[in-house]
Parts: C-alpha cells; sequence; structure tokens
C-alpha cells in the first residue's frame, strides 16, 4: 500500500519556523489505482510572503480559517499507517510533515519512495526530474501545478507509469518497487548494522579491497555505525561510498577500547582516520626539581627526556601546553625553560609572574602551583593493575601500567583464584607503546572511581583515591 503525498508550504525550511505546511493532499494508493483521497488547506500559523502566494496562489485569507496542523495529524496518520510515504523529491514532503509531528511531541516514522529516483532508475537519460519537466515530457497533464492536489494527481499518474515500466523492463521486472530503490549504500548499511552488537569494542571499516579504511571505538558498536550512516558531513559520505565490509574486536572495557583503537590507528593508519595517527614522538615537558628546591618544566627533544610529564608529536603541541599552565598557574618563564637560567623574566615585568625569578615569591607557594599540575598528569604510584569490566559477566579486563608506562591489556575468568596480584601481569598481552596511552589511561582514571591495584605493596591493596 502506498502514500502518495504532496504538500505546499510558505518557506523553504521548517527549522525556527522559516516554513510551515499551507497544503496537504494524500492519494491512498493500493498499487492498483487510487482508493482514497484527502486534500485540505492548512493555516500554517504565520504569514505567507507573497513570494510564496505568487507561486501557489495560496494567500494568507485563504488559510485563515483552515484547519491547524494539529487537527489534521490524526487523518494523516490514519492514511499513512502502514504504507509507503511516496512524492516527488521525497525528503522535501517527508521532512517537512516529520518536524510538523515533532512539533507537537510525537515522532513520526514511514518507509518512504521517492519517484524522482525512480524515475532516474526506470526512465534514464532525461535532461530535468523535476515535476513539471518531467511530465510534459511524458505527456501527464498537471492541473493545478504548484497546488497540493493537482501535484499530487500528477506524481500518482507517474507512480502508475513507472510501475508499467517496471514490469516490462528486463532488470527489474521481478522486483518489487521498494527493492529497486535500495541504493548500494543502503544494502551495506544493513549488512554492516546486522554485523555489528550492542557491545563495547573497537570496529573496521574495510573496503572492497580488504584494506583498513576507519577504525572506531564505542561502548555500542551498533548505535555508533548507525551515527555514521546519519551524518551529513561529506567525510562521512565519502568514507561510506568506500565501505565494503566491518570486522570488530569486542572489549567489554572502555578504556582498553580508547588504548587498542589508539595503537591500532598507528599501526594501520586508515585513510579516513584523523586523530591519533602520528606513531611519532618529537618533543616532551620534562619536570625536575632545580638546586634551589623550585620545580621546574622544559621542553625537550623526546630522545632526550629524562623526567616525562607529558609527550608531543610536535614542538609547537608542547608549547601551546607549557604556555597554557603558564597563563593558569602564573609560572615563572624562566623556570619553564623559556628565557636565560639568570634572568628576571618578561612575565614579570608585565605583572604576570609573580616573582619567584626576582627572589620576591616564597618557594614554597610556587611550587604549590607547579605541583597542582604533577598531580594532574603524575599517576599516585609506578606500578598498577586497574581492573575493568570484560567481556562477559564472568570475566575482568586487567590493564597493566608499570614504571608509569602502559605496558599491555588482557582478561581474565573472575573464578579464577589469584593469591598474588602479581599473578595478574600474567594475563597480560604486550602493546606496542606510544606515549599518549599514558594520557588515555590518566584521563580514564579521573572519571570517577576505578578498580585499582598497586603492585607496590605486598598485598596488592587496592587504592581508590587514585589522582
Amino acid at each position: 500500500m502506498f502514500a502518495i503525498i504532496d504538500i505546499e508550504t510558505c518557506g523553504g525550511k521548517f527549522e525556527f519556523r522559516k516554513g510551515r505546511i499551507t497544503e496537504i493532499c494524500i492519494l491512498k494508493h493500493d498499487g492498483l489505482s487510487v482508493i482514497e483521497r484527502f486534500t485540505t488547506l492548512v493555516n500554517p500559523e504565520c504569514n505567507i510572503s507573497t513570494f510564496f502566494t505568487g507561486l501557489t496562489g495560496i494567500t494568507n485569507e485563504m488559510v485563515a480559517n483552515a484547519p491547524r496542523f494539529h487537527e489534521i495529524a490524526p487523518k494523516i496518520l490514519e492514511m499513512t499507517e502502514g504504507c509507503i510515504f511516496v512524492a516527488h523529491n521525497v525528503g522535501f514532503d517527508y521532512g517537512f510533515i516529520k518536524e510538523e509531528f515533532n512539533s507537537l511531541g510525537y515522532k513520526y516514522k514511514r518507509d518512504t519512495l521517492c519517484t524522482v529516483r525512480l524515475s532516474r532508475k526506470l526512465i534514464p537519460g532525461r535532461i530535468s526530474y523535476s515535476l513539471g519537466h518531467l511530465c510534459a515530457s511524458l505527456g501527464i497533464e498537471i492541473f493545478g501545478r504548484h497546488r497540493a492536489e493537482g501535484d499530487a494527481e500528477a506524481t500518482a499518474i507517474l507512480f502508475d507509469l513507472l510501475i508499467q515500466l517496471k514490469g516490462q523492463h528486463p532488470q527489474y521486472k521481478n522486483m518489487g518497487v521498494e527493492e529497486i530503490m535500495i541504493r548500494r549504500i543502503d544494502k551495506i548499511k544493513q549488512y554492516i548494522l546486522n554485523k555489528l552488537p550492542e557491545e563495547c569494542g573497537v570496529y573496521y571499516f574495510l573496503n572492497k579491497a580488504g584494506e583498513i579504511i576507519y577504525i572506531g571505538k564505542s561502548t555500542n558498536m551498533y548505535h555508533r555505525a548507525q551515527g555514521h550512516f546519519n551524518s551529513d558531513l561529506k567525510k562521512s559520505k565519502k568514507m561510506l561510498n568506500d565501505l565494503y565490509n566491518v570486522d570488530f574486536v569486542i572489549t567489554g572495557s572502555e578504556l582498553v577500547a580508547l588504548l587498542l583503537e589508539s595503537e591500532e590507528i598507528k599501526k594501520h593508519k586508515p585513510k579516513y582516520n584523523r586523530m591519533r595517527k602520528s606513531e611519532e614522538f618529537t618533543h616532551c615537558i620534562d619536570y625536575f626539581t632545580d638546586k634551589k628546591g623550585i620545580i621546574n618544566f622544559k621542553i625537550v627533544p623526546f630522545e632526550e627526556s629524562e623526567n616525562t610529564l607529558l609527550s608531543f608529536n610536535n614542538y609547537l603541541s608542547a608549547r601551546e601546553r607549557l604556555d597554557l599552565w603558564i597563563e593558569k598557574q602564573e609560572l615563572c618563564l624562566r623556570y619553564c625553560g623559556l628565557t636565560s637560567e639568570d634572568s628576571i623574566c618578561f612575565n614579570h615585568q608585565i605583572k604576570k609572574c609573580n616573582g619567584i625569578c626576582a627572589d620576591l615569591e616564597e618557594i614554597d607557594l610556587y611550587n604549590q602551583r607547579a605541583t597542582s599540575i604533577l598531580n594532574e598528569y603524575l599517576f599516585k604510584q609506578k606500578n598498577f593493575i586497574i581492573l575493568d569490566k570484560g567481556r562477559n559477566a564472568g570475566e575482568y579486563s586487567v590493564i597493566l601500567v608499570e614504571n608509569s608506562h602502559y605496558k599491555g591489556y588482557g582478561f581474565y575468568d573472575s573464578f579464577e583464584q589469584i593469591s598474588n596480584p602479581e599473578e595478574l601481569k600474567g594475563f597480560v598481552k604486550q602493546a606496542t607503546y606510544y606515549p599518549d596511552a599514558d594520557n588515555l589511561i590518566r584521563q580514564f582514571l579521573n572519571q570517577g572511581k576505578k578498580k585499582v591495584v598497586s603492585l607496590e605493596s605486598p598485598s596488592g591493596k587496592e587504592f581508590d583515591d587514585f589522582n
């Protein structure tokens, strides 16, 4: 069953009340002929400009006593229930009606069919597929162009013709009309969504050659994939055109998913990933305490780092982070390695440094602000294990940090007897280390209370006040 629909509006968009429906016609079609019809003007509850009056002939006076949309909404629901929503350029008509229902707090949803796209398949090679041009070229007369009933009647005649042409088409004659309309991307979408579970993990989008073109992670891979297909971003649409298959790894733990995604992106360098692609870290911010007892920060080349606080892919990123700390915590340029070791820094001259470089600030006060940065980025202990969700109810994930660096992850069955926390390390598979993995772990731990086991005490005591 089909509902062939045409609307007239007083604007090009529904959003922000830029346009509302002024007329609607619904023709219920059983696949052979129209069996029911409904036509009415609609009071848009806003002004109809002279432009749209000139286009449709519908004036403010004509709709003054017409029903408002909420008054005809039940009739629209009734006539379209169980029907495929058919229109010429269906996105326009369906979009307006859907948004009108949204304004009433109702989620209107119907399968759609566009006679523009169907015409391109069954009548290829036309100069224009607008309703006016297409009907003129096919000898279909429109009685009342740019009025809902006239355009809907013409669309119904066109629809009948397209069904006849389908029956004669060597490729499409044995296919349903809806099946003809399914695009490659629609088939791929269904295939991908059928494969992906509603689980936490990492997914891999593959092209026809089996090459990884995108790697993502999510606490719900199925829902995240839906987001890709619903995106209007040019990058997403381009990626979907290359998409052919999907693979995935269930992790259970969001942290494991983050760490695995980051490592895999660096390993495979997928075409459509931008973030975390670089595997080269060129600079670090080191920290140390000098002979005076003052905490210092300094940008150094990655290979020269002795006491790393953070690592970066380039000098500019490191400098931006250090400048942010200087401004936020009123740090001294001299003790951030940005001026000579015996000079009074320029920031003190403009009153952005409290004068530690001029012996005008107590070391303890300065160190308190510097320590707040260290507390934000240093692990409380150097050796520990994070226990997180596993891939099923009887399993834990194990994330290992040794000497303040991420080492790898693994899984163990919660029913296994563990007498010493060191035994947990046996479940861990060594990962390729990249410094940004430590940042991911820090961010995860800062989100709230986590199950963390110390490897620095014989009992493996848990500590939750981690940062």
